[in-house]
């Protein structure tokens, strides 16, 4: 059991310093997201910036944010899914 909560600990700290970009536009709306579900970086191109159509860059913000978790979510996955066997356990991914 120990060496399990290991292997967990360790997982999680790796994907702590994990950082995973979500993109949206063609690339014009990236959001980077560690492992963790916490933006750590945001990037606009100056072309998608139309104070004119405010929500179109909303729509492209969250569209990334999305992207970004889902990637995410898929790593966890994949990263606790290796160590716990398949078990759906709350709170890990």
């Amino acid at each position: 059991m120990a060496a399990a909560q290991e292997m967990l600990a360790k997982a999680q700290e790796q994907l702590a310093e994990t950082i995973i970009e979500g993109t949206s536009g063609g690339g014009a709306v990236r959001i980077q997201m560690n492992g963790e579900h916490k933006i750590t970086g945001l990037s606009i191109q100056p072309e998608v910036v139309d104070p004119d159509d405010v929500e179109m860059l909303q729509d492209l913000i969250l569209a990334a944010i999305g992207d970004a978790h889902e990637r995410v979510s898929a790593l966890q996955s994949e990263s606790f899914g290796a160590i716990t066997g398949g078990l759906n356990i709350p709170g890990l991914g």
